[in-house]
């Protein structure tokens, strides 16, 4: 089976773990137009791009990226306060999907901020020229957290919706489509499996992970051991409160379909 895989660091323990075998790579955006488009078979998928085709899709359990707290690698950052916000503007980064509906739940919803939002290359200091706040993924994201600009305050979004709800947030499920999963249900197990092994091996070599990662020059060892270490790449019953508390809300604000939610290959719960 094709698999796909994102580009960005939160899924290096998962490449690391799977080793020569080939995979596709890109951003989230590419990756759900990817796999929605049949040139990836099994890949990751932002949680908001699989609750809107929730009726194509199948998520493979056991398996996500996420984080309970801190995830350093989606962040909403700003000049002052969060309640400062209120009549302002908020970029969003155009790779986002989850963050930054994530983000626009948490300011309305928990901070009470009425915001004009509009999406935009991510690339923070353009993001900041016109806007008073900007939302960023990835390991763009990652940068500016760990490097942070003068004057610039970094609201991590896994800690402010685990403060906010108590619940793991999780940002992308590995996915496969219905179609797919009904044609060569064998193959996709298999391809389930493997991707699980990988997982457990990344995390269980997580120094390894990181020092391949910092080979890009953007991160030290020690930033990627950090980072690697906030991630949860698990799918329990918690995890999965988390995801339908966040689908409500999604649907709420018009984002998602009502009633949308994880179906699993395999018929799990």
């Amino acid at each position: 089976m094709r698999l796909g895989a994102f580009t960005f660091a939160n899924c290096g323990a998962v490449r690391w773990g799977l080793g020569e075998r080939p995979v596709e790579t890109g951003s989230p955006e590419a990756m759900a137009a990817a796999l929605l488009a049949g040139e990836v078979d099994v890949a990751p998928i932002s949680l908001v791009e699989y609750l809107r085709n929730h009726d194509r899709l199948l998520a493979l359990p056991d398996l996500a990226i996420g984080s309970d707290g801190e995830v350093l690698s989606c962040q909403l950052f700003t000049r002052g306060p969060l309640e400062d916000l209120d009549g302002g503007r908020v970029a969003l980064g155009s790779t986002s999907r989850t963050a930054a509906l994530l983000a626009t739940i948490l300011l309305t919803e928990w901070a009470g901020v009425t915001a004009e939002y509009r999406v935009e290359p991510p690339v923070l200091a353009d993001m900041l020229r016109g806007a008073d706040a900007a939302v960023l993924i990835g390991d763009a994201a990652l940068v500016e957290t760990l490097h942070p600009r003068p004057g610039l305050r970094v609201h991590d979004l896994g800690t402010l919706w685990r403060d906010w709800t108590g619940l793991p947030m999780v940002f992308a499920v590995w996915a496969v489509r219905r179609s797919t999963a009904a044609r060569r249900p064998a193959d996709v197990s298999a391809a389930h499996a493997t991707l699980l092994e990988a997982a457990r091996q990344g995390v269980r070599q997580l120094d390894e992970v990181a020092e391949s990662l910092a080979g890009s020059g953007l991160f030290t060892r020690e930033e990627m051991s950090r980072y690697l270490a906030t991630l949860d790449h698990t799918l329990g019953e918690r995890h999965l409160a988390g995801i339908r508390h966040f689908a409500k809300l999604a649907a709420r604000h018009g984002a998602v379909p009502e009633g949308a939610d994880l179906t699993f290959f395999g018929g799990a719960a």
